[in-house]
């Protein structure tokens, strides 16, 4: 019998395909590809799955990516993903690539954008999920790189084969600022902007995001609470938060699921939604992250449901899917 949460209708706009690659499939296509990987068995990939900040993450985690090569490889990584996630309520996905782990190995971005958007394709067919891709410049690297990688989709954008455009990887040394004008080139191209912003560095990072990069949502964001006078802005513009509680607790954000901030940002009035991040890491895929977040925080099943209508309000899902959405959500929880 499968957990109540896991039927809950919901959209998971914090996602990382790469994030998704679980170490049996990291041998697989380790295989699939004739490459040497450096973890001797599945269960020793397995065993290094602990992390002690941000940085000892990303380097596991761009190791196993190498796996990653051609167009099939893309498309069966996110087929996995989209069964796991449809059995635990996903029913809209705006999901993050990171084009640059992949070009800068030789590896064309038609190549990734090509076996991403078939197996959405092919999700949409077979369970009725919506959503769409948005490409990530990994922070770390130069600002020209990010213009480039940008200009390589323009076709693709202008064919809405991606619907926007976001920031991540380490954020230490690499404030928002430093993007202002690949983000402007983006909303020129029609983009929606996103941005990893609040996790490891503070909220000066969140308003960097607002003003020099115009972000639509802010990814984390969870250092907001440090500064009052954002959280009141945050809270007056209900921009969405996008909240990973098991990443942050295996990222060492906090120490404990019960002293992530969540209650308090909800409490604030702020527009927030729970999303897996990089579940193949973490330990959870979304409707994970909302079980142990009803079970830390003892939260009822009405206010699990406002967690999932505040992911169809944060999406860019048209108005009548948005419709679609918040009636099934409606539904599920006058059932329970």
């Amino acid at each position: 019998m499968t957990h109540p949460l896991y039927d809950l209708p919901k959209a998971e706009l914090h996602l990382h395909i790469e994030g998704t690659l679980e170490p049996e499939m990291v041998f697989a296509l380790a295989e699939r590809n004739g490459l040497e990987l450096p973890y001797e068995s599945v269960d020793d990939l397995r065993s290094r799955l602990q992390f002690t900040d941000l940085q000892s993450f990303l380097d596991l985690y761009y190791a196993c990516s190498a796996v990653l090569r051609e167009e099939q490889d893309f498309y069966d990584l996110t087929a996995a993903y989209l069964r796991k996630a449809h059995s635990q309520g996903l029913r809209h996905i705006e999901m993050f690539f990171d084009p640059q782990a992949h070009t800068e190995r030789g590896v064309p971005i038609d190549t990734v954008i090509d076996g991403l958007k078939r197996a959405l394709d092919d999700a949409f067919e077979e369970f009725g999920i919506t959503g769409g891709l948005i490409m990530c410049f990994m922070r770390n690297l130069p600002v020209e790189s990010a213009f480039a990688t940008l200009e390589s989709v323009a076709d693709r954008a202008a064919a809405g084969d991606i619907i926007g455009v976001g920031l991540d990887s380490t954020e230490i040394g690499y404030p928002p600022e430093i993007f202002e004008l690949v983000y402007a080139r983006a909303r020129a191209l029609g983009l929606h902007c996103v941005a990893h912003a609040g996790e490891e560095a503070g909220p000066e990072f969140v308003e960097g995001s607002l003003d020099a990069l115009k972000c639509e949502r802010i990814d984390h964001g969870i250092r907001s609470l440090q500064n009052p006078a954002l959280v009141e802005r945050l809270r007056a513009s209900q921009v969405p938060l996008t909240v990973c509680p098991l990443s942050t607790v295996r990222l060492k954000g906090v120490e404990t699921m019960a002293e992530h901030p969540l209650p308090r940002m909800l409490e604030a009035g702020l527009l927030v939604t729970i999303n897996s991040d990089d579940p193949s890491y973490f330990g959870g895929y979304v409707g994970d992250n909302y079980i142990t977040v009803q079970d830390t925080f003892g939260f009822n099943d009405a206010a699990m449901a406002a967690l999932a209508m505040n992911s169809v309000a944060a999406s860019f899902a048209s108005a009548a899917r948005k419709a679609e959405l918040r009636a099934e959500v409606a539904a599920w929880s006058a059932a329970h």
